[in-house]
């Protein structure tokens, strides 16, 4: 067997769910308003029942030690992850979820973000207005605590007060039972307005929202402060570190002079107290008095990184002092933007045109400095970090990806940066989400216990108008499929959520006559225990299913669910149901 070719020279300079329709049918999907800027993706084509076939051959392969226990991507163990005592650092769920639309465009700055709004408000207008009379649901039954969940899992409540599976923190509530914790609708806009980020403590629920960003007791729902920005947010971490996140905010609120300001603002915010920490812009090397237009930023330890196609920077997290920004170079090289976590890594371009060469760098927080790299497929002209530690880089190779997915392959890089395995996904089988411009913009893959889970596509189940789905994995050594799969059960589609401990949390998005559930999956055996069952009354049905899972952001922590939208924009004048920023869910 050969191997892989060692980890390329860095360049010199561098850092660097549809839902069922009622009987008869509408033949249209579900009303979903804008949990990102577009309709849902097309049904793929019927998929027979069963667990996919076995990907294709993979290539060689270099043996490489594993650390044990691998974070998982999204909620990172040990120092990321849900609170944990004493210094709690939280991480999101599947991902923090972008706008459908990236926050800024490629290389026409501002002018290329208005027009994907405009586009993107163009197809929700549609979306809304074909839905508009969708919302039918039978009967008022609110669920019941003692619906059992697919794959023979234990009885919900079995365990009492011990974590299911022995492999995390998350214990069965003693109701799993749910009820509507705080729903807060959704503000009107003459355009499209992003307001992404939402982040879970202990004790506080966050949520971005039009020129401010608000936290909630979680205990009641009642707000418990407000962090006015004077602007809008345009991009946020989905990371916290010491009850800390960081977010990006416009340089002013839109007016007649300046309709899409600049997202040129980089700020923290302390979760517990609702204050702006600090803010901070920069100024490219070399680019004049103009402040960096950032479209993304993220959170390592103490380090807070903000990048885009026209430069970066990194802050001290605690009081805003610089750290390092990235150099440009004779090979025109640039950070693209940065992943975080465990990690710091960058995608790092180099060239011009067509003849773009791509870098995945893992970096020192503190200094910037290059670590390692790797070299990525030419022809390529953006990637993105699923994970950064082990670094795991979604591309899609010679536009090889299908159903809209935006990945082709998935690249597992070992702790010297040579390549340990490529994963292939051009089965069309699976569905991850990336795509984009942005760097952290992949949702729909969770990395725990030395794989990488992620749902299968839509299709067939057991009934004539079933559809179904299931959580499968690969090994991260050898890329392979692995024996695992968590069946959604029939009517439901499945999503991965995050680690918990060697458990893996879902959320199930129910059919039109159902309510959701969350569930946690062992690690080992892949058995499934009930957490929480939301009501299947025709207002919260209607409440949790406007929400995309491939773009609204999923929060779950013992017993309280919150399911954000990332967006907002005027809703439809044909649909008489409110729309929500947010819907929670409380079980008990």
């Amino acid at each position: 067997m050969s191997t892989p070719p060692p980890p390329s020279q860095p360049p010199s300079g561098g850092f660097g769910a549809p839902q069922d329709p009622p009987p008869g049918g509408f033949g249209k999907p579900a009303d979903q308003p804008p949990g990102g800027f577009g309709g849902p993706p097309p049904v793929p084509p019927a998929m027979p029942a069963g667990p996919p076939p076995p990907p294709p051959a993979q290539p060689p392969t270099v043996p490489a030690g594993q650390p044990a226990g691998q974070p998982s991507y999204g909620y990172p163990q040990e120092s990321y992850g849900y609170p944990q005592q004493p210094q709690p650092v939280t991480a999101p769920m599947y991902a923090a979820q972008s706008p459908a639309v990236p926050a800024g465009g490629g290389g026409g700055g501002n002018d290329v973000r208005t027009q994907l709004m405009i586009v993107g408000a163009a197809l929700l207008a549609i979306v809304l207005i074909v839905g508009g009379g969708f919302w039918y649901v039978s009967g008022d039954d609110e669920g019941s605590g003692d619906q059992p969940v697919a794959d023979g899992s234990a009885s919900p409540g079995a365990g009492g007060d011990k974590a299911p599976g022995g492999g995390g923190t998350e214990k069965v509530p003693a109701k799993t039972k749910s009820k509507t914790l705080v729903n807060v609708p959704m503000p009107e806009s003459a355009e499209i307005v992003q307001i992404p980020g939402s982040w879970l403590t202990d004790t506080t629920y966050a949520k971005s929202d039009m020129g401010k960003i608000v936290g909630y007791n979680v205990a009641d729902g009642a707000k418990k402060w407000e962090v006015p920005l004077g602007a809008n947010v345009c991009g946020a971490s989905r990371w916290v570190s010491d009850n800390k996140t960081a977010v990006l905010f416009d340089e002013a609120l839109p007016s007649a002079d300046k309709k899409y300001p600049r997202c040129n603002q980089v700020g923290v915010i302390d979760l517990n107290t609702g204050k702006l920490l600090w803010k901070a812009q920069t100024k490219a090397e070399g680019g004049g008095d103009k402040p960096i237009e950032f479209e993304e930023v993220t959170l390592s330890g103490q380090t807070v990184a903000a990048g885009g196609l026209y430069g970066g920077a990194a802050w001290n997290l605690a009081d805003g002092k610089v750290l390092w920004t990235p150099k440009v170079n004779a090979d025109n090289c640039s950070d693209l933007g940065y992943a975080g976590g465990p990690a710091l890594a960058v995608i790092r371009r180099c060239g011009r045109g067509s003849g773009y060469t791509m870098y995945a760098q893992a970096l020192d927080p503190v200094t910037g400095a290059q670590k390692y790299q790797y070299k990525l497929a030419a022809g390529l002209e953006f990637a993105q970090i699923v994970s950064t530690k082990p670094l795991i880089v979604a591309a899609d190779v010679n536009d090889t990806a299908k159903n809209a997915t935006g990945v082709s392959d998935l690249f597992v890089l070992d702790d010297a940066g040579q390549l340990k395995t490529r994963i292939p996904l051009t089965s069309g089988n699976y569905n991850p989400e990336c795509g984009g411009t942005e760097v952290e913009d992949c949702t729909n893959m969770v990395v725990g216990n030395g794989k990488l889970y992620l749902p299968t596509e839509e299709h067939k189940g057991t009934t004539d108008s079933g559809r179904t789905n299931e959580i499968v994995s690969f090994d991260l050594e050898t890329g392979k499929l692995t024996a695992d799969r968590a069946d959604a059960g029939e009517r439901y589609t499945v999503y991965p959520l995050r680690m918990d401990g060697s458990n893996l949390i879902a959320h199930k998005s129910p059919p039109y006559d159902g309510g959701g559930q969350v569930v946690s999956i062992d690690g080992k055996t892949m058995k499934e225990t009930l957490l929480m069952q939301n009501p299947a009354t025709k207002e919260s049905q209607r409440a949790e299913t406007q929400f995309l899972p491939e773009s609204a952001e999923y929060r779950y922590q013992n017993g309280k669910l919150f399911i954000s939208r990332t967006a907002v924009m005027t809703k439809s004048t044909v649909s008489t149901d409110p729309y929500y920023s947010f819907v929670s869910f409380t079980t008990g």
